[in-house]
């Protein structure tokens, strides 16, 4: 293996910006921010959800966050900071250097992700399961 994920996400951090739970949280009823978990469903389903985060799996992202792909979510044309977030920061350590070489300017992470900001007693809702 020339490069295995280890190497990729000490890269992708030392390229991102990356919030603290408690610099997140600060954000969480901004406006101007959205939270965007990347986890898969079955984890939103089984540990819940940050209030107002939009779910983009990672393996949709580059899809959903380009306007010239069929695939393209308008959330990503607004005019925000966009918060990544997964369970443990790293994959969203990976997505936000996506995003960031795609060209999307405000982007940042959450270390620690969904687990560091459930285990901090941050707000966090339940997801309904599909019937």
């Amino acid at each position: 293996m020339k490069k295995g994920y280890k190497a990729l996400v000490d890269e992708a951090m030392a390229q991102v910006k990356t919030y603290s739970v408690e610099e997140a949280q600060a954000r969480l009823n901004d406006p101007g921010v959205q939270f965007i978990d990347v986890r898969d469903i079955r984890e939103l389903e089984r540990e819940g959800v940050i209030p107002g985060a939009f779910h983009a799996p990672r393996g949709m992202i580059e899809f959903w966050v380009d306007p010239d792909s069929p695939y393209f979510k308008p959330v990503f044309g607004e005019d925000k900071e966009f918060v990544f977030f997964c369970a443990a920061g790293w994959r969203s350590a990976l997505t936000t250097k996506t995003v960031q070489d795609m060209g999307l300017e405000r982007v940042a992470h959450i270390d620690g992700g969904f687990g560091a900001w459930k285990k901090s007693g941050a707000p966090v809702e339940e997801k309904a399961k599909k019937s």
